[in-house]
Protein backbone atom coordinates (compact mmCIF):
# COMPACT_ATOMS: atom_id res chain seq x y z
CA UNK A 1 0.00 0.00 0.00
CA UNK A 2 0.94 3.86 -0.30
CA UNK A 3 -0.15 5.61 2.71
CA UNK A 4 -0.30 9.34 3.16
CA UNK A 5 -0.23 10.49 7.14
CA UNK A 6 -1.44 14.02 7.05
CA UNK A 7 -0.50 15.87 10.57
CA UNK A 8 -0.83 20.29 11.74
CA UNK A 9 1.76 19.65 14.13
CA UNK A 10 4.57 17.52 14.27
CA UNK A 11 5.63 18.19 18.18
CA UNK A 12 6.35 15.82 21.06
CA UNK A 13 3.16 14.79 22.05
CA UNK A 14 0.04 12.09 22.02
CA UNK A 15 -0.77 12.12 18.59
CA UNK A 16 2.14 12.79 16.87
CA UNK A 17 3.77 9.65 18.69
CA UNK A 18 0.71 7.85 17.76
CA UNK A 19 1.12 8.75 14.34
CA UNK A 20 4.66 7.87 14.08
CA UNK A 21 4.17 5.07 15.73
CA UNK A 22 2.31 3.55 12.79
CA UNK A 23 4.01 5.37 10.25
CA UNK A 24 7.24 3.06 11.37
CA UNK A 25 5.05 -0.30 11.70
CA UNK A 26 3.73 0.35 8.13
CA UNK A 27 6.94 0.99 6.77
CA UNK A 28 8.44 -2.15 8.74
CA UNK A 29 5.72 -4.22 6.95
CA UNK A 30 6.63 -3.11 3.44
CA UNK A 31 4.41 -0.30 2.25
CA UNK A 32 5.46 3.13 1.29
CA UNK A 33 5.01 6.09 4.15
CA UNK A 34 4.87 9.52 3.07
CA UNK A 35 4.06 11.83 6.79
CA UNK A 36 3.14 15.30 5.79
CA UNK A 37 3.44 17.76 8.57
CA UNK A 38 2.86 21.78 9.21
CA UNK A 39 4.91 24.65 10.09
CA UNK A 40 5.23 23.55 13.71
CA UNK A 41 7.50 20.55 14.24
CA UNK A 42 10.45 19.54 16.08
CA UNK A 43 13.45 18.94 13.86
CA UNK A 44 14.90 16.23 16.19
CA UNK A 45 11.40 14.24 15.99
CA UNK A 46 11.09 14.92 12.37
CA UNK A 47 14.70 13.75 11.81
CA UNK A 48 14.20 10.48 14.01
CA UNK A 49 11.91 8.99 11.34
CA UNK A 50 12.99 10.29 8.41
CA UNK A 51 15.18 7.39 7.71
CA UNK A 52 12.24 5.40 7.41
CA UNK A 53 9.48 7.31 5.70
CA UNK A 54 9.47 10.10 3.51
CA UNK A 55 8.94 13.40 5.49
CA UNK A 56 7.83 16.51 3.79
CA UNK A 57 7.14 20.25 5.40
CA UNK A 58 4.60 22.42 4.36
CA UNK A 59 4.99 25.56 5.50
CA UNK A 60 0.91 26.76 5.03
CA UNK A 61 -0.30 24.48 6.82
CA UNK A 62 -0.90 25.65 10.14
CA UNK A 63 -2.55 25.46 13.47
CA UNK A 64 -5.03 28.35 13.71
CA UNK A 65 -7.50 29.44 10.86
CA UNK A 66 -5.95 31.22 7.88
CA UNK A 67 -8.24 31.74 4.87
CA UNK A 68 -5.38 32.28 3.04
CA UNK A 69 -2.76 29.79 3.81
CA UNK A 70 -5.58 27.07 4.66
CA UNK A 71 -6.26 27.74 0.71
CA UNK A 72 -2.73 27.50 0.00
CA UNK A 73 -2.41 24.55 2.07
CA UNK A 74 -5.15 22.97 0.00
CA UNK A 75 -3.64 23.40 -3.61
CA UNK A 76 -0.28 22.02 -2.10
CA UNK A 77 -1.58 18.98 -0.34
CA UNK A 78 -4.01 18.15 -3.74
CA UNK A 79 -0.88 18.47 -6.18
CA UNK A 80 1.26 16.39 -4.00
CA UNK A 81 -1.71 13.38 -3.51
CA UNK A 82 -1.95 13.63 -7.36
CA UNK A 83 1.76 13.43 -8.26
CA UNK A 84 2.54 10.46 -5.16
CA UNK A 85 -1.34 8.93 -5.75
CA UNK A 86 -1.74 7.30 -2.36
CA UNK A 87 -4.08 4.28 -1.86
CA UNK A 88 -5.27 5.72 1.65
CA UNK A 89 -5.40 9.32 2.91
CA UNK A 90 -4.94 9.47 6.72
CA UNK A 91 -5.38 12.26 8.50
CA UNK A 92 -4.55 13.38 12.03
CA UNK A 93 -5.75 16.59 14.60
CA UNK A 94 -8.19 19.09 13.61
CA UNK A 95 -6.44 21.65 11.15
CA UNK A 96 -5.01 18.86 9.34
CA UNK A 97 -7.83 16.57 9.04
CA UNK A 98 -10.28 19.14 7.35
CA UNK A 99 -7.92 20.64 4.98
CA UNK A 100 -5.98 16.96 4.32
CA UNK A 101 -9.43 15.32 3.42
CA UNK A 102 -10.66 18.02 1.35
CA UNK A 103 -7.60 18.06 -0.74
CA UNK A 104 -7.40 14.17 -0.77
CA UNK A 105 -11.42 14.51 -2.12
CA UNK A 106 -10.17 16.72 -4.62
CA UNK A 107 -6.97 14.68 -5.87
CA UNK A 108 -9.58 11.61 -5.75
CA UNK A 109 -7.92 9.39 -3.14
CA UNK A 110 -10.04 5.93 -3.02
CA UNK A 111 -9.46 5.92 0.63
CA UNK A 112 -10.03 8.73 3.35
CA UNK A 113 -9.49 8.00 6.67
CA UNK A 114 -9.74 10.63 9.71
CA UNK A 115 -7.76 9.66 13.36
CA UNK A 116 -9.88 11.23 16.45
CA UNK A 117 -7.50 12.15 18.88
CA UNK A 118 -9.10 15.22 19.93
CA UNK A 119 -12.50 17.20 18.90
CA UNK A 120 -11.95 20.96 17.67
CA UNK A 121 -15.68 22.25 19.12
CA UNK A 122 -15.93 20.57 21.95
CA UNK A 123 -15.62 22.95 25.35
CA UNK A 124 -14.75 26.12 23.22
CA UNK A 125 -17.19 28.88 21.93
CA UNK A 126 -19.96 29.26 20.60
CA UNK A 127 -18.92 30.83 17.12
CA UNK A 128 -16.01 28.53 16.99
CA UNK A 129 -17.98 25.61 18.06
CA UNK A 130 -20.35 26.13 14.52
CA UNK A 131 -17.24 26.80 12.66
CA UNK A 132 -15.20 23.77 13.79
CA UNK A 133 -18.39 21.25 13.51
CA UNK A 134 -19.11 22.66 9.99
CA UNK A 135 -16.46 21.82 8.74
CA UNK A 136 -16.02 18.86 10.37
CA UNK A 137 -19.68 17.92 8.64
CA UNK A 138 -18.22 19.00 5.25
CA UNK A 139 -15.35 16.75 5.51
CA UNK A 140 -17.10 13.73 6.84
CA UNK A 141 -19.08 13.26 4.11
CA UNK A 142 -16.13 11.68 2.26
CA UNK A 143 -14.51 9.85 4.87
CA UNK A 144 -14.52 6.25 4.32
CA UNK A 145 -13.60 5.55 8.22
CA UNK A 146 -12.27 7.18 11.31
CA UNK A 147 -10.29 5.86 14.32
CA UNK A 148 -11.17 7.22 17.55
CA UNK A 149 -8.77 7.50 20.60
CA UNK A 150 -11.96 6.07 23.28
CA UNK A 151 -15.44 5.17 22.71
CA UNK A 152 -16.33 8.68 23.81
CA UNK A 153 -14.40 10.53 21.10
CA UNK A 154 -17.03 8.07 18.81
CA UNK A 155 -19.79 8.74 20.51
CA UNK A 156 -19.78 12.18 20.36
CA UNK A 157 -19.30 12.22 16.68
CA UNK A 158 -22.12 9.81 16.04
CA UNK A 159 -24.40 12.58 17.99
CA UNK A 160 -23.21 15.25 16.09
CA UNK A 161 -23.56 13.25 12.66
CA UNK A 162 -19.69 12.97 12.02
CA UNK A 163 -20.06 9.50 10.42
CA UNK A 164 -22.27 6.58 10.73
CA UNK A 165 -21.72 4.04 13.50
CA UNK A 166 -20.08 1.08 11.06
CA UNK A 167 -17.68 3.97 9.90
CA UNK A 168 -16.03 4.47 13.54
CA UNK A 169 -13.61 2.24 14.72
CA UNK A 170 -11.95 2.48 18.59
CA UNK A 171 -8.26 2.18 18.71
CA UNK A 172 -6.70 2.89 21.59
CA UNK A 173 -3.21 4.98 21.74
CA UNK A 174 -0.51 2.54 22.34
CA UNK A 175 3.07 2.82 23.74
CA UNK A 176 5.83 0.17 25.16
CA UNK A 177 3.51 -0.69 28.64
CA UNK A 178 6.63 -2.56 30.43
CA UNK A 179 8.43 0.34 29.78
CA UNK A 180 6.32 1.66 32.13
CA UNK A 181 5.65 -0.89 34.21
CA UNK A 182 9.24 -1.67 34.92
CA UNK A 183 10.91 1.55 35.24
CA UNK A 184 13.64 2.85 37.38
CA UNK A 185 14.47 6.35 39.09
CA UNK A 186 15.96 9.21 36.94
CA UNK A 187 19.93 9.01 37.92
CA UNK A 188 20.81 11.98 40.04
CA UNK A 189 17.39 13.00 40.68
CA UNK A 190 18.41 15.96 42.90
CA UNK A 191 19.02 17.67 40.29
CA UNK A 192 15.74 17.89 38.81
CA UNK A 193 14.18 17.99 42.43
CA UNK A 194 16.40 21.35 43.23
CA UNK A 195 17.87 19.33 46.52
CA UNK A 196 21.04 18.60 47.66
CA UNK A 197 22.52 14.75 47.05
CA UNK A 198 22.22 12.35 49.74
CA UNK A 199 18.66 14.80 51.20
CA UNK A 200 16.06 12.30 51.43
CA UNK A 201 13.38 12.73 48.70
CA UNK A 202 10.28 15.62 49.27
CA UNK A 203 6.98 14.66 47.90
CA UNK A 204 7.08 14.66 44.13
CA UNK A 205 3.68 15.72 42.19
CA UNK A 206 4.77 15.25 38.15
CA UNK A 207 2.23 16.70 35.59
CA UNK A 208 3.56 14.99 32.21
CA UNK A 209 1.87 16.99 29.35
CA UNK A 210 2.27 19.05 26.55
CA UNK A 211 2.79 22.97 27.18
CA UNK A 212 -0.28 23.98 25.71
CA UNK A 213 -3.00 26.32 27.29
CA UNK A 214 -5.71 23.37 26.98
CA UNK A 215 -3.59 21.53 29.40
CA UNK A 216 -4.11 24.42 31.94
CA UNK A 217 -0.27 24.75 33.46
CA UNK A 218 -1.04 27.94 34.20
CA UNK A 219 -4.20 27.29 36.34
CA UNK A 220 -2.74 24.42 38.09
CA UNK A 221 0.51 26.54 39.23
CA UNK A 222 -1.98 29.25 40.25
CA UNK A 223 -3.81 26.70 42.65
CA UNK A 224 -0.89 24.85 43.87
CA UNK A 225 -0.11 27.26 46.68
CA UNK A 226 -2.95 25.09 48.12
CA UNK A 227 -0.64 21.15 48.27
CA UNK A 228 2.22 23.78 49.44
CA UNK A 229 -0.26 25.20 52.51
CA UNK A 230 -0.12 21.78 53.48
CA UNK A 231 3.00 20.31 52.87
CA UNK A 232 5.87 22.56 52.35
CA UNK A 233 8.66 21.00 51.27
CA UNK A 234 6.44 19.13 47.85
CA UNK A 235 8.09 19.41 44.39
CA UNK A 236 5.98 19.60 41.39
CA UNK A 237 7.83 18.72 38.51
CA UNK A 238 6.45 19.65 34.60
CA UNK A 239 7.50 18.10 32.21
CA UNK A 240 6.78 18.70 28.62
CA UNK A 241 7.48 21.67 25.76
CA UNK A 242 5.06 23.28 23.92
CA UNK A 243 3.92 26.91 22.36
CA UNK A 244 2.74 27.86 25.91
CA UNK A 245 6.03 27.49 27.50
CA UNK A 246 6.49 31.64 27.95
CA UNK A 247 2.91 31.63 29.59
CA UNK A 248 3.85 29.02 32.20
CA UNK A 249 7.40 30.33 32.86
CA UNK A 250 5.69 34.26 33.49
CA UNK A 251 3.12 32.11 35.90
CA UNK A 252 5.89 30.10 38.11
CA UNK A 253 7.85 33.32 38.43
CA UNK A 254 4.94 35.17 39.74
CA UNK A 255 3.78 32.46 42.27
CA UNK A 256 4.71 32.87 45.42
CA UNK A 257 5.88 28.98 45.86
CA UNK A 258 7.86 29.55 42.44
CA UNK A 259 11.03 27.50 44.79
CA UNK A 260 8.59 24.49 44.33
CA UNK A 261 8.33 24.13 41.17
CA UNK A 262 10.54 22.70 38.68
CA UNK A 263 10.35 23.21 34.68
CA UNK A 264 12.41 20.23 33.32
CA UNK A 265 11.19 20.46 29.89
CA UNK A 266 11.01 17.54 27.41
CA UNK A 267 12.61 14.60 29.15
CA UNK A 268 13.49 11.38 26.95
CA UNK A 269 12.38 9.03 30.14
CA UNK A 270 8.97 9.93 30.95
CA UNK A 271 8.40 6.67 32.39
CA UNK A 272 11.64 7.49 35.05
CA UNK A 273 9.73 10.75 36.14
CA UNK A 274 6.76 8.70 36.62
CA UNK A 275 8.62 6.43 38.56
CA UNK A 276 9.67 8.84 40.64
CA UNK A 277 6.44 10.66 41.42
CA UNK A 278 4.48 9.76 44.35
CA UNK A 279 0.99 11.73 42.62
CA UNK A 280 0.87 11.96 38.79
CA UNK A 281 -1.57 15.27 37.61
CA UNK A 282 -3.17 16.03 34.35
CA UNK A 283 -5.93 18.91 34.14
CA UNK A 284 -6.50 19.20 30.64
CA UNK A 285 -10.22 21.23 29.74
CA UNK A 286 -10.36 19.29 26.11
CA UNK A 287 -8.79 16.25 24.91
CA UNK A 288 -9.51 12.96 23.42
CA UNK A 289 -8.22 10.09 25.72
CA UNK A 290 -5.07 11.10 26.80
CA UNK A 291 -2.02 8.24 26.51
CA UNK A 292 -0.53 9.93 29.57
CA UNK A 293 -3.43 8.93 31.71
CA UNK A 294 -2.48 5.20 30.95
CA UNK A 295 1.24 5.83 31.55
CA UNK A 296 0.39 6.97 34.75
CA UNK A 297 -1.25 3.64 35.38
CA UNK A 298 0.90 1.75 33.58
CA UNK A 299 3.87 3.30 36.14
CA UNK A 300 1.96 2.16 38.85
CA UNK A 301 1.42 5.18 40.46
CA UNK A 302 -1.76 7.26 42.06
CA UNK A 303 -2.76 9.74 39.94
CA UNK A 304 -5.30 12.72 39.92
CA UNK A 305 -7.04 13.92 36.55
CA UNK A 306 -9.79 15.96 35.18
CA UNK A 307 -12.65 14.73 34.05
CA UNK A 308 -12.79 14.24 30.38
CA UNK A 309 -14.88 12.42 27.38
CA UNK A 310 -14.28 8.82 28.40
CA UNK A 311 -11.60 8.96 31.32
CA UNK A 312 -14.36 6.12 33.10
CA UNK A 313 -13.22 3.94 30.35
CA UNK A 314 -10.29 3.43 32.33
CA UNK A 315 -9.53 5.70 35.42
CA UNK A 316 -11.87 4.14 38.19
CA UNK A 317 -12.63 6.81 40.55
CA UNK A 318 -11.59 6.20 44.17
CA UNK A 319 -10.26 2.48 42.15
CA UNK A 320 -6.53 3.19 40.50
CA UNK A 321 -7.12 7.24 40.67
CA UNK A 322 -8.85 10.63 41.65
CA UNK A 323 -11.35 11.98 38.91
CA UNK A 324 -11.86 15.68 39.73
CA UNK A 325 -14.35 18.06 38.01
CA UNK A 326 -13.15 19.28 34.77
CA UNK A 327 -13.93 23.25 34.89
CA UNK A 328 -12.31 23.14 39.06
CA UNK A 329 -8.74 22.81 38.81
CA UNK A 330 -8.38 23.79 42.26
CA UNK A 331 -10.31 20.63 43.06
CA UNK A 332 -7.19 18.71 41.74
CA UNK A 333 -4.96 20.37 43.99
CA UNK A 334 -7.34 19.77 46.84
CA UNK A 335 -7.27 16.06 45.77
CA UNK A 336 -2.95 16.01 45.50
CA UNK A 337 -2.53 17.39 49.04
CA UNK A 338 -5.16 14.62 50.72
CA UNK A 339 -3.05 11.63 48.96
CA UNK A 340 0.18 13.14 49.64
CA UNK A 341 -1.11 13.43 53.79
CA UNK A 342 -3.05 9.79 53.53
CA UNK A 343 -0.32 7.32 52.59
CA UNK A 344 -2.63 4.55 52.91
CA UNK A 345 -5.09 5.71 50.06
CA UNK A 346 -2.28 6.69 47.97
CA UNK A 347 -0.90 3.26 48.46
CA UNK A 348 -4.26 1.67 47.51
CA UNK A 349 -4.56 3.56 43.97
CA UNK A 350 -1.18 2.63 43.31
CA UNK A 351 -2.01 -0.87 43.94
CA UNK A 352 -5.26 -0.48 41.26
CA UNK A 353 -3.64 1.61 38.93
CA UNK A 354 -0.90 -1.64 38.63
CA UNK A 355 -3.84 -3.81 38.06
CA UNK A 356 -5.39 -2.12 35.49
CA UNK A 357 -5.71 -4.19 32.54
CA UNK A 358 -4.30 -1.98 29.82
CA UNK A 359 -3.45 -4.88 27.47
CA UNK A 360 -5.56 -2.75 24.03
CA UNK A 361 -2.89 0.09 24.80
CA UNK A 362 0.15 -2.32 23.71
CA UNK A 363 2.09 -0.46 20.40
CA UNK A 364 1.46 -3.79 18.70
CA UNK A 365 -2.01 -4.14 19.35
CA UNK A 366 -2.02 -0.12 18.00
CA UNK A 367 -0.90 -0.84 14.94
CA UNK A 368 -2.03 -4.19 14.02
CA UNK A 369 -5.55 -2.63 14.49
CA UNK A 370 -5.57 -0.08 12.29
CA UNK A 371 -3.61 -2.64 9.51
CA UNK A 372 -6.70 -4.14 9.53
CA UNK A 373 -9.14 -1.30 9.42
CA UNK A 374 -6.63 -0.20 6.26
CA UNK A 375 -7.15 -3.49 4.64
CA UNK A 376 -11.03 -3.11 5.30
CA UNK A 377 -11.37 -0.15 3.51
CA UNK A 378 -9.39 -0.91 0.35
CA UNK A 379 -11.69 -3.82 0.19
CA UNK A 380 -14.70 -1.77 0.33
CA UNK A 381 -12.88 0.19 -1.99
CA UNK A 382 -12.00 -2.33 -4.34
CA UNK A 383 -15.63 -4.21 -4.24
CA UNK A 384 -16.94 -0.62 -5.98
CA UNK A 385 -14.46 0.79 -8.11
CA UNK A 386 -15.10 1.47 -11.58
CA UNK A 387 -13.31 -0.18 -14.03
CA UNK A 388 -10.46 2.47 -14.79
CA UNK A 389 -9.67 2.40 -10.82
CA UNK A 390 -7.17 -0.79 -11.65
CA UNK A 391 -4.53 1.10 -9.82
CA UNK A 392 -5.40 -0.15 -6.48
CA UNK A 393 -6.11 -3.33 -7.77
CA UNK A 394 -2.76 -3.65 -9.18
CA UNK A 395 -1.16 -2.16 -6.12
CA UNK A 396 -2.27 -4.68 -3.36
CA UNK A 397 -1.58 -7.76 -6.20
CA UNK A 398 1.93 -6.72 -5.59
CA UNK A 399 1.91 -7.21 -1.69
CA UNK A 400 2.14 -10.37 -0.05
CA UNK A 401 -0.74 -11.36 1.76
CA UNK A 402 1.22 -11.10 5.49
CA UNK A 403 1.86 -7.47 4.83
CA UNK A 404 -1.39 -6.44 4.89
CA UNK A 405 -2.68 -8.22 7.52
CA UNK A 406 -4.11 -11.97 6.66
Amino acid sequence: MKIVHVLTRLLRAGSEENTLACCLAQARHGHEVLLVHGDEYDPRLRASVAGAVRVVTLEKLINSISPSQDVSAFGQLTRLMRDWRPDIVHTHQSKAGIVGRLAAREANIPCIIHGVHILPFVHVGRAQRLIFLGAERLAAKFTQAFIDVSQAMRDICIANHLGSADQHHVVHSGFDLARFANAQWPQDPYLLLGTTAGEPKPPVVLMLAALEPRKRHVEFIETFGQVVDRIPNVRLILAGEGPARSAIESAIERSPFANNIRMIGYHSEPERLISLADVCVLTSMREGLPRVMMQYLAGGRASVVSHLPGVEEVVKHGVNGIVTPGEDVGAAAAAIADLLQNEHCRARLADGAKLTDLSSWGLDAMCDRVELIYQSVLESALSSARPTETRIRDGLAKQPLGLLGF
